[in-house]
């Protein structure tokens, strides 16, 4: 079972690298509107993943693990979260991916997310009123599912529209590159392999292993948040050593291993301090996690696998994460 699951989180580790989705100078420049490639991937990975997906479960190879609609953190999660994105530059999983790479910004990101994790577990019993109310889980299956010829046209129409949407953007960007097409609709089987009955019988997911480790670490194990989160929690600590052997292995692989601190966009919009950087990186760590917490998943658990299942929490979630992170990438990158 480790094997499979660090496995799996090194194909995953691997699929960001083949786009370079996972790199700093990628998902900052989503965030100044200057590169739309991680947008493009997701949104060809939810619609090629809502279609494969909603079949499998049809067919009763896999099960539906829709996150709760809980109104206060999926909203102010989900902008805390785009926020912590823009200003770190990388995701709770493509984190341990350039840490591999070499990148020393992502260490200082982990340190500050730990501590974010940490920091949360303190904080839930006195912020646990302002995240409701708990509307509940629903899905597009919730509204349907009892007509399946309407439910699987909607999913095709559904699938095909956020396809359509990341060729659209695609033609608009005008740029040659096409390595997120392969990010895309490999993301979505490796998803639909994940959440199999015969796989992991889950969706996967990256940031319940931070506050789950750091509490490990400094033994604070007698709290109701950290027995809640030992089954996901030590699941993606594993699966996030997996992605962080994808980023060694593959940048050594392809001779691009690079220890560096500052990357281009930093340098360009925010000088060459390492003080800085290691400050904001840290920080920018802190509250990618502390958000993720609040709406209760990240990129990959909430806006993609929860969005192949057309969930409206993640549907939600994933509109305040690029408000977040759009308004955040303006204000916070300039020249």
């Amino acid at each position: 079972m480790t094997f499979m699951i660090l496995f799996y989180g090194f194909l995953f580790g691997a699929i960001l690298q083949s786009a370079k989705l996972n790199r700093y100078d990628t998902i900052s420049g989503m965030a100044m509107l200057k590169d739309y490639k991680v947008a493009k991937a997701i949104a060809l990975a939810i619609g090629v993943g809502a279609i494969l997906l909603n079949i499998e479960i049809g067919l009763g190879f896999a099960s539906y693990h829709t996150k709760p609609l809980i109104l206060g953190g999926v909203v102010f999660g989900g902008f805390i979260f785009g926020a912590g994105m823009a200003i770190l530059g990388y995701c709770p999983g493509t984190m341990l991916i350039s840490l591999g790479e070499g990148s020393l910004d992502a260490a200082a990101g982990l340190i500050g997310a730990l501590l974010g994790g940490l920091v949360y577990t303190f904080a839930l019993p006195a912020i646990n009123g302002f995240l409701g109310p708990d509307l509940g889980t629903f899905s597009l299956f919730s509204y349907t599912g009892s007509n399946p010829l309407l439910f699987y046209w909607l999913v095709f129409l559904f699938g095909t529209l956020f396809i359509a949407i990341a060729f659209i953007v695609h033609k608009i960007e005008k740029v040659a590159d096409r390595t997120w097409i392969f990010a895309g609709v490999t993301l979505a089987v490796l998803n639909c392999i994940v959440f199999l009955k015969i796989g992991m019988d889950r969706q996967i997911g990256a940031s319940t292993a931070f506050p789950y480790l750091a509490n490990l670490l400094t033994g604070n194990t007698e709290n109701e948040y950290y027995t809640n989160s030992i089954k996901s929690g030590s699941w993606e600590v594993i699966f996030l050593g997996g992605t962080f052997l994808a980023g060694l292995v593959m940048s050594l692989i392809r001779k691009d291993f690079k220890i560096r601190l500052i990357h281009n966009n930093w340098e360009r919009y925010k000088g060459n301090s390492a003080g800085s950087r290691i400050f904001w990186a840290a920080f920018g760590g802190f509250i990618l996690i502390f958000g993720a917490r609040m709406a209760g998943g990240c990129t990959s658990g909430h806006v993609i696998s929860g969005g192949m299942q057309l969930a409206v929490s993640s549907m939600v979630f994933a509109v305040f994460v690029f408000a977040g992170l759009l308004i955040t990438g303006r204000l916070f990158y300039k020249k």
